[in-house]
């Protein structure tokens, strides 16, 4: 493929409607283009890696496809047999004594492997080694980039690139935790504690401050881009008809701030004006909430197949 036919990607968070991320890229790599740089947060940044990944390896895309649906998703609620049997009362304990209903550790379970079969262990195996051009400092230099939330510091994290604010080197961290970490919704999954030169950080989610830096590539330098960065969102384009109302009592603003997290709607304001929209792949997913591990074949295949169609759309919008 020619140079001008890259495109950064940068992909929003979703739960499990990820698949339909995938349908997307399928999508415009079988359009042609091939993506240097990709940042996600939560399941962006776990189709983000893999399609990193899998480029790096030159192993065909396609085979994501066959990887995601061996995913079982309901084993990303795991749990003793004592909180399964236990059924809400055993969730509500388990978020008590660990800060989080579900460990979490059945995503590094699976992905380890995968990314070790494609030749990806630690950041080092995906730094950029050749981009000339590139406005981006070298500690940016990597194929990837997974969002992350610091509840410690309040702050976003970026990794690779923020390793080194916790006295770690980027090249010799794992790249499965750090997927790990940035699909850590809170409340349901538990936080990842990172011991640092200084002490503990407790990090979740990225989307709690981040879910779709669609801007994290821009360059810096006023220079002219050398080729696009585009966005995909897993929802439709912005509907200001929705109804408003109050969060009142403690289990409504619990159950409200998680719903945050995994609403792929959040940031939505302004995109258009602000140009981010004509970058945009909008793919409506509505039905399917990102915490609805109980997908069947089906559901599946309607995410992926709804992914495929707003890439077509976008592409044609482009092309226009």
């Amino acid at each position: 493929m020619t140079e001008s036919r890259a495109v950064d990607l940068v992909l929003e968070g979703g739960g499990v409607k990820g698949v339909a991320l995938l349908g997307a890229v399928l999508t415009l790599s079988d359009a042609g283009h091939h993506f240097p740089r990709i940042a996600g947060t939560s399941v962006g940044a776990l189709v983000g890696v893999l399609v990193a990944a899998y480029q790096k390896a030159g192993r065909d895309l396609h085979d994501l496809r066959d990887a995601l649906d061996a995913v079982d998703f309901r084993r990303f609620a795991d749990g003793s047999g004592l909180q399964r049997a236990l059924g809400p009362i055993g969730d509500g304990i388990s978020l008590l004594l660990h800060d989080g209903m579900h460990p979490g550790g059945y995503l590094e379970e699976w992905l380890t492997p995968l990314l070790a079969d494609a030749g990806v262990h630690t950041f080092s195996d995906l730094r950029i080694t050749d981009d000339p051009g590139t406005s981006l400092e070298p500690y940016q230099r990597y194929h990837m980039v997974a969002m992350v939330t610091d509840l410690s510091r309040r702050v976003s994290v970026r990794l690779p690139w923020d390793y080194d604010q916790y006295g770690l080197d980027a090249d010799q961290q794992p790249v499965a935790p750090a997927v790990h970490a940035s699909m850590a919704v809170p409340f349901y999954f538990r936080p990842v504690q990172v011991e640092t030169s200084r002490g503990t950080c407790t990090w979740v989610d990225g989307g709690v401050l981040d879910n779709f830096p669609v801007t994290v590539f821009d360059r810096t330098d006023r220079a002219a881009e050398r080729w696009p960065t585009w966005g995909v969102k897993l929802s439709a384009e912005p509907d200001a008809d929705r109804p408003d109302r109050p969060v009142r009592g403690p289990l409504d603003l619990v159950k409200a701030c998680l719903g945050t997290v995994t609403n792929e709607d959040a940031g939505r304001y302004r995109l258009a004006e602000e140009g981010v929209g004509r970058r945009t792949v909008y793919i409506d997913t509505t039905g399917i909430g990102s915490l609805d591990f109980d997908l069947t074949a089906a559901d599946r295949q309607r995410l992926f197949d709804a992914g495929r169609r707003a890439a077509d759309q976008f592409l044609e919008l482009q092309r226009s």
